[in-house]
């Protein structure tokens, strides 16, 4: 008995069929200038190789030029005049370390339009990547070398930033750059509705390997992705392998599937091109998926070979090739400079070359510049080529502007979110005030806060969750929009993503996608013992991309939230697998000031004011820990503690000492301080303990407030005699509880250890020894240590 897939909605097709059913794409003059430019191309890559220590990956960048050009000067729609253009088709590439190739083709294209059509080059030079710039390949900003300064160049990113021009996100970790990729095609295609830009999507056979690849093309799939077109360098070499899938009946070294098969197994579009190095077929493929009507995501996966032509081919040729200045380099540029006297720079034959000396940046600088004004002189005598691409450039926005592309009717207005937060953050809205004796969950508020901006925004957050939409309550967040799963084709209106089943990987790159493209707020949800860790690699790439972007544009970083949802310890019904309290420590102050906010509230009532103070500073990612239990709003005017509010400041005093306190206490996380709350200050009030305690509710929030501030909240002479009592780990309150006496006395889930076990959350807490009982008897302990002293 045979086996084959079920019914799909994608097609499978093949670019040499539709050469065979119509003339060729290009004619003889257009091909011969596409062959002119890559080999202008190939050869430009081989340079930035050879003249920029660790530059990086030839090979791929050369086998992925013919369609990339393609896709520049044919199947785009875009302004070239603009790069931030919000209706223009994008690239994105997922595979980031071809960076060599991205940069080598953005200068080449600048080239073109300054010889053949100037007027179409942006007015500010920063949206602009000259041939100049590519001295700043791998540069840092703060490099000095005469020619980086002289000739004002950009410092240009090992993996591509928005701090390049037509870069809407940093990629390159690890199979993130994919997922994210496709969340921008999913917030272009919910808030353009059909007529949506395309996203185009550059990665390798070996970028699809990645557990968190699979994730997101099976999320794309489902849900009919249909402006998303993924372009497939299957070169079969990677850093390690020559042979990376299966191919025919040879099995690959590290997957047994070819990436058409992995893309349809996902309901995909596959179109096959079998000579990538053919621009017909590449030309073919990419107008005949730019035709295709049958609601899926596109695959194109063109057979190429890595390192074609550069004399080093397969993965040799990956994150290597020809020594410096070396006969070899030199081959690989004959087919350009070799029919004239041109004559490149060389570093070879030196008894000490000059390049590995004390003025070896600068030697190496002035090496490159001057090869790369050869190459200058190249394009400048290839009129014909200049021309035909200029035209096509200039067509791309005839296009884009014929499209005539409008935001959807009712699309979202992601704005009214941070107006909101602007204009009623102070103030608890009525539908969302709870009163003292309310019972409810912090999931649950957290969910009703993030609705209030939903609704606000009509729509704007667009929520995810690891199989927990109900269980982390992040399905509270849709209410009132379309029901069930959202879909490009049958079910649009919805503002819940299936981005797999449990596929925290997946969801958090999609999230940072999302807010990327600029219209959405993304919003995944999962146990923070899984997203905290998980999510990590796609919230630093988002923080690094909003930071590049920030400081070329000036505009304000675009929120993900990451929602730690069952966090700590009252989560022990699961075990130690998942009540963890690691999870806060991988987030908090982990990140460059001002890019990451944790939330850690302990009070239902306080998650409308930490939200509001947290979408007001407009950080990258907002990561806020709720726990999973029942919890009883307090009275905290009749407690004497102060109001919800006050968690606006981040940290804040929760309970203001009489008089000369007996000593201060740190709390952070919610367990343990609604523990302390109900069982321990009363009978330390009793026993005429007069105490001062501090409630840290947001780190980064905190450290967003002007030093004075800072110091009048939370004084440092308070952290010198402070203990704490932690729900999470012993470091995540070092810097509240300085004193090797306060450390000694603070309270944590490890302190006898060992991980917790398993249990009701009160049993937990009494194991760890963070129960009331167990925090009334340190407090006392550290009470008659500090007595002893004196």
């Amino acid at each position: 008995m045979g086996f084959q897939l079920g019914t799909r909605r994608g097609r499978y097709l093949e670019a040499s069929d539709a050469l065979r059913e119509a003339p060729p794409p290009l004619s003889p003059e257009e091909l011969e200038q596409f062959e002119s430019f890559d080999l202008v191309y190939r050869s430009l890559c081989a340079v930035l190789f050879n003249y920029v220590p660790t530059s990086g990956h030839p090979g791929g960048s050369v086998s992925s030029g013919r369609f990339v050009a393609g896709l520049l000067f044919d199947a785009l729609d875009y302004d070239v005049s603009r790069p931030d253009r919000e209706d223009a088709d994008l690239v994105s590439y997922a595979a980031g370390h071809k960076a060599l190739g991205l940069y080598a083709l953005w200068a080449l294209r600048d080239e073109v339009l300054r010889i053949a059509a100037p007027a179409l080059l942006p007015a500010d030079q920063k949206q602009r990547l000259r041939l100049e710039d590519l001295l700043g390949f791998r540069r840092n900003p703060a490099n000095r070398t005469p020619l980086f300064v002289k000739l004002g160049v950009k410092a240009l990113d090992g993996h591509p930033t928005p701090a390049t021009p037509f870069v809407t996100l940093s990629t390159g970790a690890s199979g993130v750059g994919l997922s994210s990729s496709l969340g921008l095609a999913w917030g272009a295609r919910d808030y353009y509705g059909t007529r949506a830009p395309r996203v185009h999507i550059v990665e390798g056979e070996g970028g699809l390997t990645p557990g968190r690849v699979a994730e997101a093309l099976a999320a794309a799939g489902t849900a009919s992705l249909d402006n998303a077109v993924l372009h497939v360098d299957w070169n079969q070499a990677s850093i390690d392998s020559d042979r990376v899938c299966r191919d025919g009946d040879t099995p690959g070294d590290y997957v047994q599937w070819n990436p058409m098969e992995l893309a349809m197994l996902h309901d995909w579009n596959v179109v096959y091109v079998t000579d990538g190095k053919d621009f017909q077929q590449v030309i073919a493929a990419q107008r005949l998926a730019g035709r295709l009507e049958t609601t899926q995501p596109t695959a194109i996966v063109y057979r190429t070979v890595k390192g074609w032509q550069y004399g080093i081919e397969g993965r040799a040729s990956h994150g290597a090739g020809h020594a410096l200045c070396s006969d070899g380099f030199y081959e690989a540029l004959a087919p350009l400079t070799g029919r004239r006297e041109v004559k490149l720079p060389s570093c070879a034959g030196l008894p000490a070359p000059r390049c590995a000396g004390p003025d070896g940046a600068g030697v190496m600088e002035e090496c490159l510049w001057d090869a790369l004004q050869i190459v200058r002189a190249e394009i400048e005598r290839r009129a014909p080529m200049t021309r035909v691409l200029a035209a096509r450039l200039a067509a791309a926005r005839e296009r884009l502007d014929r499209r005539g592309r409008k935001p959807r009717a009712n699309a979202p207005r992601v704005e009214a979110v941070y107006e909101t937060a602007q204009r009623d953050g102070g103030a608890v809205p009525e539908a969302l005030r709870l009163e003292p004796g309310t019972t409810t969950t912090l999931r649950n508020e957290l969910a009703r806060v993030l609705h209030h901006y939903n609704v606000a925004s009509g729509g704007a957050l667009l929520v995810t969750a690891a199989d927990l939409l109900g269980s982390t309550s992040v399905n509270r967040i849709a209410e009132g929009f379309a029901p069930g799963y959202w879909n490009a084709t049958t079910n649009p209106e919805a503002r819940i993503l299936s981005i797999g089943g449990i596929c925290e990987d997946a969801m958090a790159g999609v999230c940072s996608g999302l807010g990327s493209y600029g219209r959405h707020i993304g919003v995944a949800s999962s146990y923070a013992a899984f997203l905290a860790p998980l999510g990590h690699i796609a919230a630093r790439l988002h923080a690094i991309g909003n930071q590049a972007r920030h400081a070329v544009s000036g505009t304000p970083y675009r929120p993900m939230f990451l929602v730690c949802a069952h966090a700590g310890l009252k989560t022990g019904e699961d075990g130690p697998t998942h009540a963890d309290p690691q999870a806060l420590q991988l987030l908090q102050e982990n990140f460059p000031p001002g890019t990451a906010f944790t939330l850690t509230p302990w009070d239902p009532a306080e998650t409308w004011t930490l939200v509001a103070a947290a979408l007001a500073r407009r950080p990258a990612v907002i990561a806020p820990f709720v726990t999973r239990p029942n919890e009883t709003v307090p009275d905290r005017a009749k407690l004497g503690l102060a109001p919800a509010t006050a968690a606006r400041t981040g940290v804040y005093r929760l309970r203001a000492p009489r008089a000369t306190p007996d000593a201060v206490v740190v709390l952070q996380e919610s367990a343990v301080t609604l523990a302390f709350v109900a069982g321990v200050l009363p009978r330390l009030e009793q026993d005429g303990i007069d105490l001062d305690v501090y409630y840290v509710a947001s780190a980064e929030l905190f450290d967003a407030l002007p030093r004075a501030e800072q110091e009048k909240i939370f004084p440092e002479a308070a952290s010198m005699v402070a203990m704490g009592v932690t729900g999470f780990t012993l470091p995540t309150l070092f810097r509240w509880v300085r004193s090797g006496r306060g450390r000694a006395s603070t309270l944590h889930p490890y302190m006898k250890g060992r991980f917790p076990g398993s249990g009701q959350g009160a049993a937990v807490l009494a194991e760890a020894g963070l129960d009331a009982e167990g925090q009334y008897r340190a407090i006392r302990r550290h009470l008659d240590a500090a007595a002893r002293v004196k």
